[in-house]
């Protein structure tokens, strides 16, 4: 009876979608139609394919001739500032000389990718193999660009990775379906973001290709971390990327349905034109790309050498039911190797997640750091409820927090949506300068990120107003032109940069689909906001790990991730203060305890843990803890722990939601609170 229904129900999305599944014979026929058109012209005969001289492979290069079999030598960059982690990435793929790499979740057709695209093109052209994978999720989803890159050039290869239904673009009848045909098959995604030049050079990271990870939204941005290696570690990169790549789930774009269909009927089509909605800011970043001085003042005079590199990630067997007993089962390589990290910590634990969603496991793991003696201490960097891209997931780590906290002791700081010290251009997200009279160079205040300076506050609730110093907001930025010019051509584009279809989180549940409860909630200022995205770990400032693992569990149960695992304490401190610089009071707040009232408070607290315990009708509206502002002063010079006895004299609670224009919102949050106890496994 249950195979029945799930046949019917799949019968149904089928009629629904209006895309029944092409013969084998027809998808024969559409791929044939995209391998004729390819061209096979190389632009260039040279054995170097022509490529651009790059201080960053002439550093890979450095470092395989400095490695031995037994000691191989790695460098390794930070990549903490969006644009420049865009410039990073094009001035790679103009250096490659043999292959390009590329394996994504979120692939966008926005300024950055189509950037990016036209580069990979660029690159075939040259005669480099470049072979790109993405997964069909929230990755490219235009019949028109997929069915022309599928037959763009021989030395261009695109595969989707688990397309639903064999489709690229899903409508509202295929997430029903998924729902009732194949759920876990559906939510099983390619979460892994890796590129990796000639097996010499690799990134590894949070960021995706789209606009907002690179800072080029107006509306909303990702601080996000990424880490460049270069060194012998990328091989075995390219070697995880192969696994994926022939994967019976990797599927050739041109054999999907619908894009094989639209072969099929018109061919092979003209890649559409690219309309950057700011072509100046592509230019500058493209001409920086070509900049050598600028490329090793970035990116190689800042590299370090490290010590020992480890690239781990899952593989394609992670999505296969397998008996416990098999050999390799469930191929889940990164979630124990994270796990032991944590569980061998003696002093600290630094952790970024931008979801704050525990497995059982988890927190088992932490419960078990907390017994002992002397338990190690625990940071953890996550997002606001402002600041977040997934307010249901933020549900479940708002309903937490007494645990997280009192039995996982986990000090915890919540990102802010306007950041002041974060590690970004600003006048990439100022949408006007608002500067004192007199100018830039009057010594008075400075442009508030995110609203006029009358009234703002990015303290998240109190009065008065922050101004930004003006070394942060960087007006002087070699980079870009007058903050008067760029907000005038910012107004000049009508509308959000955002894709508002493109389904950008990448924790939602299938069946909530492109949902607006998806998208992050209205704030009470205006602006462009920022949300942590970063996915990093850092224990006894001796190891390092950047990578795409949320730490939650649909990182550990339905998603393939990587991550990099560097054994070094320069590059470890290096990592932690990036982490910390996050929790600082000018970009975070600090959750904390309330200050306990008179009168009830052990009966509020006891009330408070068992409705806690409840997975459905949680209500109870006293919360164990709140979000804290710090308030600098003569007592209070610097930031304390919240265990700090001083702590309620120097920081002022500004509410569990600062900074949301909360609205009907809050009964959303309070609902997910009360009932969404259960979808945890999969957020």
């Amino acid at each position: 009876m249950n195979l029945l229904l799930r046949v019917l129900a799949l019968a149904t999305v089928l009629l629904g979608s209006g895309c029944a599944s092409l013969s084998n014979a027809e998808r024969d026929r559409a791929e044939a139609i995209a391998v004729q058109a390819r061209s096979i012209q190389v632009d260039c005969q040279r054995a170097d394919r022509c490529a651009q001289d790059s201080p960053l492979r002439a550093l890979a290069g450095r470092a395989f001739t400095e490695s031995t079999p037994e000691q191989p030598r790695h460098y390794a960059t930070l990549l903490d500032e969006g644009e420049g982690a865009l410039v990073a990435r094009l001035n790679l793929l103009r250096s490659a000389t043999r292959s390009i790499d590329l394996q994504t979740y979120i692939f966008d057709k926005d300024d950055s990718a189509r950037l990016v695209i036209d580069e990979l093109l660029a690159a075939s052209r040259r005669g480099v193999k470049v072979r790109v994978l993405i997964d069909q999720l929230s990755a490219i989803s235009d019949l028109q660009i997929l069915g022309a890159l599928s037959g763009a050039h021989q030395n261009f290869q695109l595969r989707v990775y688990n397309p639903t239904f064999g489709k690229a673009r899903l409508n509202y009848f295929d997430y029903a379906g998924s729902v009732l045909c194949c759920f876990r098959r559906f939510n099983q995604r390619m979460h892994n973001k890796l590129l990796v030049i000639d097996d010499a050079i690799g990134v590894v990271g949070g960021r995706n290709y789209q606009d907002d990870y690179y800072d080029w939204d107006r509306e909303y941005n990702f601080r996000d971390r990424d880490v460049m290696i270069a060194g012998p570690e990328a091989r075995a990169m390219a070697a995880n990327f192969d696994a994926f790549w022939r994967a019976k789930r990797s599927v050739p774009a041109e054999r999907l349905n619908d894009v094989g269909r639209t072969l099929l009927r018109e061919g092979v089509p003209v890649l559409p034109p690219a309309t950057f909605r700011r072509p100046e800011r592509v230019q500058r970043v493209s001409a920086e790309a070509n900049d050598m001085e600028f490329i090793t003042r970035s990116f190689v005079d800042t590299a370090l050498p490290v010590a020992s590199v480890r690239y781990v990630a899952d593989l394609p067997r992670k999505h296969r039911r397998e008996k416990a007993d098999a050999p390799l089962a469930g191929q889940h390589v990164t979630e124990p190797q994270l796990d032991a990290l944590i569980a061998g910590a003696q002093k600290e634990v630094i952790l970024q997640t931008p979801y704050l969603v525990l497995s059982k496991p988890a927190q088992k793991l932490f419960r078990e750091l907390r017994k002992r003696p002397q338990p190690p201490r625990v940071v953890v960097s996550s997002n606001s409820l402002a600041a977040t891209d997934n307010p249901i997931v933020y549900a479940l780590s708002y309903k937490y927090k007494r645990r997280n906290m009192r039995e996982l002791g986990f000090n915890i700081f919540e990102y802010k949506p306007f950041p002041l010290d974060a590690p970004v251009d600003y006048r990439n997200l100022l949408p006007d300068p608002i500067a004192a009279p007199g100018g830039d160079d009057d010594g008075g205040r400075n442009p508030l990120i995110g609203g006029s300076a009358a009234g703002s506050n990015a303290g998240g609730g109190s009065g008065g107003d922050l101004a930004v110093p003006r070394k942060q907001v960087a007006v002087h930025h070699p980079r870009t032109g007058s903050a008067y010019q760029n907000a005038r051509e910012r107004r000049r584009a009508a509308g959000s940069e955002v894709e508002t279809r493109l389904l950008r989180t990448e924790t939602r549940p299938s069946f909530l689909g492109s949902k607006a409860v998806n998208k992050p909630l209205p704030v009470t200022r205006k602006g462009a906001r920022m949300g942590l995205h970063a996915k990093s770990l850092v224990v006894d400032r001796r190891i390092g790990v950047v990578g795409t693992h949320n730490f939650d569990p649909r990182s550990e149960n339905y998603n393939t991730e990587g991550a990099v695992i560097i054994d070094d304490p320069v590059f470890a401190e290096q990592l932690a203060e990036s982490i910390l610089r996050d929790t600082h009071p000018q970009n975070s707040w600090t959750v904390a305890p309330r200050a306990k009232p008179p009168v009830l408070s052990g009966l509020n607290y006891s009330v408070g843990k068992a409705s806690e315990a409840l997975p459905i009708l949680d209500f109870w509206p006293w919360r164990y803890a709140t979000d804290y502002e710090f308030k600098p002063g003569p007592d209070c010079p610097q930031p304390l722990p919240r265990q700090d006895p001083a702590f309620h004299n120097c920081y002022v609670a500004v509410g569990d939601f600062p900074e949301v224009n909360v609205g009907p919102k809050w009964l959303l949050v309070r609902m997910l609170t009360a009932f969404g106890a259960g979808l945890v496994p999969i957020l």
